[in-house]
């Protein structure tokens, strides 16, 4: 006879719910402690420690010694290799086994010679299943290894997650054994947890909600976890509930398998190789039990490690992806850190057959936009020669901020979908949308989709299924959202409980539909119904992590000197491959370089938010670039100037794309130097002048040098005149021909300052607002202040500074003839914590906006604090200047290296050092060489000014940024050319081109010709027209080379 109802109180019905599916209360009799069966210890366990990474058919052949559990291995970044041998039982016949392990570290399973799955506490996965339903003639005995990395999924920090790590970690193996696992419990189990969370989510003041709740506690009544023979009448019940459909009005929830896996950052970069093998083998096995499962997979570069280092698995990844269900996206080499500064129109070292130092600027945030599109170049053509097709969505979870240009580059790169959801991080201001159209700085627009759930390492609970429709913010005018699914960051992935969950919900009254799917499936959805959506125009600024603009300075310092260094790289082995029949591009030596710096540039590495093994190697990976690519340009340059000595057998080269006439200190015999006055014509090159026509040519007032009595120092060069007080501060600057004033009145520019800065939590990324309320003017001692070089060509002078009874600093002030800006060259001995150092100028100009250069143009942002979303800008990005200009005049600072910035009122900041103490506590200590610049001027906005040029253009407003060799046919001797327009307007131009050009034709930014962008040659001319702020591609097909 039924029992009589019973009236039920929610909290108590709750918690008996809960404590029958606990893994820690009552799991004598609960479901839960029926999950496995009969178990049996592993027949042979032994071992072996090493500190290197080995191939497994290296590491089978190595010496194993006895072992069991409870052993302890390691230190930190060591492997311990486990040799498992099983004997499973006969009496096991029908049922499913698992290997059950549990150990620190991570864990990968080989069998037969190839990687089957990864095992890791941290990432749910703890057992392995060798069979799932063993057969009268399946062998009883086997033998597998178990290879385990001393670190966890988020490194081995000491002490929290982003410490440093700990080098002396051990770790321990705490089970190895055999189990029968009852998966008719798991589905159990999956069902009651489903139904707890549905009546949690849903509240007491919902009908569906004590319908969960009421059918989650007759499962109990009637299902005794002794008697399996219970359990159908259990799974009825929740069927039945699960069974019911909601309308068709509801939210469609888009469910995608994702592994966000770091390149690099509490962890080495040869450790993600492990990472992405342990990860991706997992995911195929899910493919595999799963075929309706679909995982979305990023990062080029990951994919071409693993086919290295795992050919077998990349196979499979490969069979999968023919599938459909291992689908790569993306269409980047990395995960870049996209938020960061770039170029600035004013002189860059001429590159010559000789060496030179000018004003490097140039720069990206951190990637230069041509980073940006070598990003996708080389990630593309990967996704299509690997995988048969390029990749129709740009992929980029986590980042610390999205430029403006970036809608461009995706365009010029063929996508038009963005997914991202960084910006849920936001500090201050939530953002208003989740599915919307972002414009770009030219006005370039594609759909962006921030999965609502903000998150992408979900797991499939009702918690985060209601949380993904409740916190969309665009209600009304989107019906799909996103749901990334499996641990990440550090790897981990899916599992199949998180599968389970997910297909049980597909489509549940009271809840979201839930479909497993694609990236191409939601953004079809969300395209299909996109009118009402609106649209956000310019850069995508994230409130958070903002002292990554300037932590490890060497890491920025290394990624602005080598983009440059691969940028002359190109254009003088261009220029060579057209003068000389003999050149050969070297296009292979320059794609593995592109590559070593498209590495460091992921997210975690360029911002330096990495731990010290990361940031050592990607030094090394610089010092790579700038050895092997300063053998290439000397030989590009032999090449080019073949046969063309000037006096001394000098000549200079200028690999801008303007006229330079620039004070440059030539080689003399014995290694000393002299200074000359050289003019060199775009992207071309000029013999040395011989020495007696230096000086009596001078079209220039020479540099004048005087220090008064007091030891201040004027500088003037008849352009501007810069005045500095005894301990080297900048007291006036003038622009000499109108007189007109950049300092504040009763201020001084050239200050440097210090801060306490100490953020909440994020150490090396964030600096808070609340450390501008501890600034602290470093002053120097009267009397430091001596010139150095007395005037002509340059004038100069020196000082030094101690900026606390540790650091110290010394600067040179550089005034060359003919110059409009005044050189900064600056030495600092670093040696703080949690301390933060810029220099300011206070302008004599007001305005509510400054601008900012940017990936291939600028922007605009605000100078006061009006609102939240102005004064969440207290620390901004920038390439390489910024500028505070009023009508008819502006003052401009330039930069060599650096990326953190702000304007505040009339006030120009430039952020030099941090020193955080974490995940690498000795980031930033140490000696620092950069070089800033201030210039005054007149326009809005800075603009740059027997010889040979190679290219030159009409308007100062387009700049060529790229000279290359064409990627896709060597043979047809065709360059690349890349230019923008960097003033904001609609320009017509002439490109005039000093070589053998057979056709022009108009392409993108993956070099593919457009079918109707035939250009007309006029004259060794080619006539383009540019929009605002519009970056274009050439294609130059050259003529063949005279014999």
């Amino acid at each position: 006879m039924a029992a009589a109802p019973a009236l039920k109180h929610w909290r108590t019905t709750l918690e008996r719910v809960e404590k029958f599916v606990s893994p820690l209360y009552f799991t004598d009799c609960n479901l839960r402690g029926r999950l496995f069966g009969a178990s049996c210890p592993v027949a042979v366990l032994s071992s072996f420690l090493t500190p290197e990474r080995l191939p497994y058919q290296e590491a089978v052949q190595r010496d194993f010694r006895p072992a069991q559990v409870g052993d302890s291995f390691g230190p930190t970044w060591w492997t311990c290799w486990f040799r498992v041998e099983l004997t499973i039982p006969e009496a096991w016949v029908g049922q499913e086994v698992h290997l059950c392990w549990e150990s620190d570290g991570e864990g990968l399973v080989w069998r037969d010679g190839e990687p089957v799955q990864g095992l890791t506490k941290e990432g749910e996965k703890t057992s392995y299943v060798l069979t799932d339903r063993l057969g009268e003639r399946d062998p009883r005995s086997l033998t597998l290894y178990v290879e385990v990395a001393c670190n966890g999924l988020l490194g081995a920090g000491k002490g929290s997650m982003i410490a440093a790590p700990d080098p002396e970690k051990m770790f321990q193996l705490s089970r190895a054994e055999l189990a029968v696992f009852h998966r008719d419990v798991h589905m159990l189990l999956v069902d009651l947890e489903l139904l707890l969370g549905i009546a949690k989510g849903l509240g007491k003041d919902n009908q569906r909600s004590f319908q969960a709740l009421y059918t989650a506690n007759q499962m109990v009544n009637v299902c005794d976890p002794a008697q399996p023979e219970t359990f159908p009448v259990a799974q009825a019940l929740a069927s039945r509930f699960f069974g019911q459909h909601g309308g068709e009005s509801q939210h469609t929830i888009h469910a995608t398998g994702h592994c966000h896996i770091d390149t690099a950052w509490l962890w080495p970069f040869k450790e993600t190789v492990r990472k992405c093998a342990r990860s991706w083998v997992t995911a195929l096995q899910l493919m595999e039990r799963n075929p309706e499962f679909i995982f979305a997979c990023s990062q080029a570069q990951q994919l071409e490690w693993v086919k290295s280092r795992y050919p077998g698995l990349y196979s499979r990844l490969q069979e999968f992806a023919c599938r459909g269900q291992f689908v790569p996206v993306g269409g980047t080499w990395v995960e870049m850190g996209s938020g960061w500064p770039e170029r600035l129109p004013a002189p860059r070292p001429a590159l010559t057959c000789v060496a030179s130092h000018f004003l490097h600027c140039q720069d990206g945030n951190l990637p230069s936009g041509e980073a940006m599109v070598r990003q996708f170049l080389q990630g593309q053509n990967f996704f299509l020669q690997e995988f048969g097709k390029m990749c129709s969505e740009f992929w980029l979870p986590d980042t610390f901020g999205y430029s403006a240009q970036l809608p461009q580059i995706m365009h010029g790169c063929g996508i038009r979908r963005f997914l991202s959801q960084k910006l849920s991080w936001n500090l201050v201001n939530s953002f208003p949308h989740h599915t919307f159209f972002w414009e770009g700085l030219d006005g370039s627009r594609v759909l962006v989709h921030f999965p609502p759930g903000d998150s992408y390492g979900m797991q499939g609970s009702v918690e985060e299924v209601l949380k993904t429709v409740a916190n969309n913010r665009d209600k009304g005018r989107a019906n799909h959202s996103a749901f990334l699914f499996g641990f990440g960051d550090g790897g981990g992935g899916p599992t199949q409980t998180m599968l389970d969950r997910l297909k049980r919900l597909s489509n549940t009254d009271g809840l979201p539909r839930v479909q497993l799917s694609s990236p191409r499936q939601l953004f079809s959805a969300l395209e299909s119904d996109s009118e009402q959506l609106c649209t956000w125009v310019g850069e995508l600024f994230l409130e958070l992590h903002n002292g990554t603009y300037t932590t490890h300075a060497q890491i920025k310092k290394g990624n602005r000197e080598c983009e440059r260094i691969l940028h002359d790289v190109e254009l003088l082995s261009s220029l060579a491959l057209a003068r000389s029949a003999q050149f050969l591009y070297p296009a292979a030596q320059l794609q593995h370089l592109w590559r070593l710096l498209l590495l460091n540039q992921f997210h975690d590495v360029v911002t330096g938010s990495c731990i010290q093994m990361v940031a050592e190697e990607a030094m090394c990976h610089y010092e790579d670039i700038r050895s092997h690519g300063n053998t290439l340009l000397s030989a590009a340059a032999a090449a080019l100037c073949a046969g063309e000595p000037g006096p001394e057998g000098l000549l200079i080269v200028n690999t801008l794309p303007w006229k330079r006439t620039e004070v440059m200190a030539l080689p003399k015999p014995g290694g000393a130097h002299s200074l000359a006055l050289v003019t060199v014509p775009s992207m071309g090159y000029a013999p040395v002048p011989p020495p007696t026509s230096l000086q009596p040519l001078l079209p220039q007032q020479p540099v004048f040098v005087v220090q008064e009595t007091d030891g201040s120092v004027t500088l003037d060069n008849g352009i501007i005149r810069v005045k500095l007080d005894p301990t080297g501060r900048l007291t006036s600057l003038v622009l000499v021909a109108s007189g007109r004033e950049a300092i504040a009145e009763g201020a001084v520019g050239n200050q440097f300052v210090l801060f306490d800065d100490v953020p909440l939590y994020w150490d090396a990324w964030d600096v808070m607002d609340y450390h501008l309320e501890t600034r602290k003017p470093v002053l120097g001692q009267a009397g430091t202040l001596a010139v150095g070089t007395e005037g002509g060509l340059r004038g100069s002078a020196w000082f030094l500074l101690q900026i606390s009874p540790n650091s110290r600093l010394s600067q040179e002030v550089v005034l060359d003839v003919g110059c409009p800006y005044v050189r900064f060259h600056t030495e600092v001995h670093w040696h703080e914590a949690h301390k933060f150092l810029k220099v300011e100028f206070p302008a004599r100009v007001r305005s509510s906006q400054a601008t900012y250069e940017i990936q291939f143009g600028h922007l605009q942002r605000p100078t006061h604090y009006n609102t939240s979303w102005d004064w969440a800008r207290f620390e901004v990005w920038a390439h390489r200047w910024m500028d505070l200009s009023e009508h008819g005049f502006g003052l401009a600072l330039l930069n060599d290296c650096k990326y953190g910035a702000s304007v505040r009122g009339s006030i120009l900041s430039l952020s030099l050092l941090r020193a955080p103490k974490a995940p690498d506590a000795t980031a930033d200590t140490g000696r620092h060489e950069f070089t800033y610049a201030l210039m005054p001027h007149k326009a809005p906005s800075p603009a740059p000014a027997t010889s040979w040029s190679a290219f030159s253009v009409s308007s100062p407003a387009v700049l060529l940024e790229t000279v290359k060799q064409a990627e896709s046919s060597p043979q047809r001797r065709s360059l690349v050319l890349r230019l923008y327009e960097a003033h904001g307007s609609h320009v017509d131009c002439w490109l005039h081109l000093s070589l053998p050009v057979q056709e022009a034709i108009l392409c993108d930014l993956l070099e593919r010709p457009d079918p109707a962008g035939h250009l007309t040659l006029q004259d060794s001319r080619l006539k383009l027209t540019f929009s605002p702020f519009q970056v274009l591609s050439l294609l130059l097909v050259l003529q063949p080379p005279p014999h």
